[in-house]
This record gives C-alpha cells, sequence and structure tokens, in this order.
C-alpha cells in the first residue's frame, strides 16, 4: 500500500481551509496560559517567545497568541518594560523565574511558565504589509493573576492539565 494512497490525483495545488480569524476586540480580558515559553531571535533581535492558549471566553477558546518579551532591548527603557511584564507573568506562575535571580534558559522558562493559567488584557495592533494590505492582531497589553481577578465571562471552563503541584481550586468561574 502507498503512503500517498489517494482517491483523486494531486495535481500541485492544495487548500487547508480554516481562514483569517478577525483580531479579538481591543480591551478584551482572556484566560490563557502559555503552552510555549523559549528564547527566539529574529534579525538580530533576542527576545523571548510566549504562545498563548486561550482557555476561556468559549467563543476564543483555543486561539493562540503569540508574544515576544524584550527584555533584552537595546532601549533600556523598552527593556525595563519587559523585564516587569515577564516579572508579572512569573509572579503569576508561582515566582520561580524571579527566585532564581538568573537569566532564564529555555528549560526554566517552559518549567516555570508553561500551563500557568492567567488574565490577560488585549489590544489591536494595525499596520500594512509589504503587499500593501492591511494586517491586524492582538497584542498582550496586560497581565493578572487568575485568583481574586475579575471573571472574564460568566462561563465555567476548566483550564488545560497542569503540573501535579499546582492547584486550581478557588471561586472565580473560570
Amino acid at each position: 500500500m502507498s503512503f500517498f494512497n489517494f482517491d483523486e490525483k494531486i495535481d500541485g495545488s492544495f487548500e487547508s481551509g480554516g481562514g483569517n480569524f478577525e483580531p479579538i476586540p481591543a480591551k478584551t480580558q482572556v484566560l490563557a496560559a502559555p503552552d510555549e515559553a523559549k528564547w527566539d531571535e529574529y534579525e538580530g533581535d533576542k527576545f523571548i517567545s510566549l504562545r498563548w492558549s486561550i482557555i476561556a471566553p468559549k467563543e476564543y477558546k483555543g486561539r493562540k497568541l503569540f508574544h515576544k518579551v524584550r527584555v533584552l532591548d537595546s532601549d533600556p527603557r523598552k527593556a525595563e518594560k519587559a523585564k516587569r511584564m515577564l516579572a508579572a507573568i512569573d509572579a503569576n506562575a508561582g515566582g520561580k523565574l524571579m527566585k532564581s535571580n538568573e537569566e532564564p534558559t529555555d528549560k526554566s522558562l517552559t518549567m516555570s511558565l508553561v500551563n500557568k493559567p492567567m488574565v490577560l488584557m488585549l489590544q489591536v495592533w494595525e499596520m500594512t504589509g509589504s503587499d500593501g494590505q492591511p494586517r491586524s492582531g492582538n497584542w498582550v497589553s496586560a497581565v493578572s493573576p487568575r485568583k481574586g481577578s475579575e471573571p472574564v465571562e460568566d462561563v465555567a471552563v476548566e483550564p488545560e492539565p497542569v503540573a501535579e503541584d499546582d492547584s486550581f481550586e478557588d471561586d472565580v468561574p473560570f
């Protein structure tokens, strides 16, 4: 049996479907957890890359957000702001990175941040692409703790499985 056993002939064209998502409206709060945390680099710009998976509200559940935390920015004020964002994310995830007082590694970022739900405030960015077409998406403007935060929406959504040492028993409905 052939690995490429199709009912029809493949002519070199394929479309997977799916389509484009409109950005989530500005100032929307979502419950999300990083499902990937690592150092990344693009055109000489080194940054911490977080991929957030939205848990609630249900109309956005499963959507991904990509967050570049530029803790090594050449502008000291921007680097300081990014480090404060990373510190807040870390505090919401248990504070392990800040306790080490060392520059995080891929391993420590993953171990400390992945699967730790928190509330994100989203904003919308807009720009014109190199093809002249308008582009837009979301960016993370603020983070806050899951416990004691205002509910995103009156829905009960179970978070994705997390490490055994984490407890998420609280009165917040998400």
